[in-house]
Order: structure tokens, then sequence, then C-alpha cells
């Protein structure tokens, strides 16, 4: 399947019109509901291969941020058999109370698979748990661009990013 195919089918699945309030307290007139293409099997797949195809070569291990990043991380691991972690929003108050969830070896190159980036927060929280933890470089692979600051963020904190799509690439007027 070629880009402009999987970026119709994510449209017509997942891009909702309406009044909405992002995470980043902001206000818009669209939603891309990560949720609608991520429990979708082959839409899911789709998205795995091509951001598979964007992964550095040098990339040691892949992290998905709970909650979207999860299957996302997954999926891509399963195309690549790159194994990936799981970075936890907060510890558990149980167990073993990890932040992130599987193996990170110290120094490996980790590449984190988001969903939506809006301001890039969310994100950016799961790459300072990810360097505390020891990860060597740092980047990241979205979905979706939204094209309100996060590139610009990204670049602030030293973490390449690249996206599968934006806004723009999408056709979606703000």
């Amino acid at each position: 399947m070629d880009r402009g195919q999987l970026a119709l089918r994510l449209k017509q699945v997942a891009l909702l019109e309406g009044e909405f309030t992002l995470r980043s307290g902001r206000k818009s007139n669209y939603y891309f509901d990560k949720y609608l293409f991520e429990t979708h099997p082959g839409l899911l797949r789709d998205v795995a291969r091509e951001l598979a195809r964007m992964l550095p070569e040098d990339t040691d291990r892949l992290a998905g941020a709970e909650l979207g990043g999860v299957p996302l991380a997954a999926a891509v691991a399963l195309e690549t058999d790159i194994p990936f972690v799981i970075v936890r929003k907060a510890s558990k108050d149980y167990g073993t109370e990890n932040r992130i969830e599987g193996v990170l070896q110290p120094g490996e190159n980790v590449v984190l698979v988001e969903d939506v980036a809006t301001t890039g927060g969310a994100a950016l929280s799961a790459v300072e748990v990810l360097r505390a933890a020891g990860a060597g470089r740092v980047s990241a692979l979205v979905v979706l661009d939204r094209q309100e600051g996060a590139e610009e963020n990204f670049r602030r904190a030293a973490v390449p990013l690249r996206a599968l799509f934006t806004t723009e690439s999408l056709g979606v007027k703000p």
C-alpha cells in the first residue's frame, strides 16, 4: 500500500470533526483518534510497516509510552524483530514499581514510537525517562504531527523527530 492510500484510510477511520479539547489544553475543530486506527488490525499493521521503514539503521530498541504508543511499538516490533519497552506515565505503587517495563540496556539507541504529537509534551516526558534509565541516542517517530509546536520542542530537547504524516500532508485544515 502506498502512503497516499494509507493517508486516505487513516483519515476515513480516525479523523473526527467537531469541537475538541486536546491534551495540551488547546481547542481544535478536528481530532485524530488514535484508538480508532490502533484497534483496527489491518490499518495498524500498515502503519507499523511504514514506521518500520523510517527507523534509523542503528535502532537497538523501540519504546512506546502508555497508552497509545504501546500498540504502535508492539506492531513495529513485530514487523522488525526489534525488542521494545513500555514507558509508564508514573511508577506503579506495587510490584516492581518500574517506570520502564521490559529490558533496556545502557547505551542502546532507542526510537520512541508515538501516535499523535501536538506539542510533544507526553512523548518528551517519556524521552526523559528513557534517558534517565541509560538509553543512548533517543529519537522519535510519530504517526501524525499536528504541527502545533512538537517539532520545535523536540529540536530543543535534541531529539530527532520524524512524522509519517502531518496535518498538512493529510490535507487537514485547522
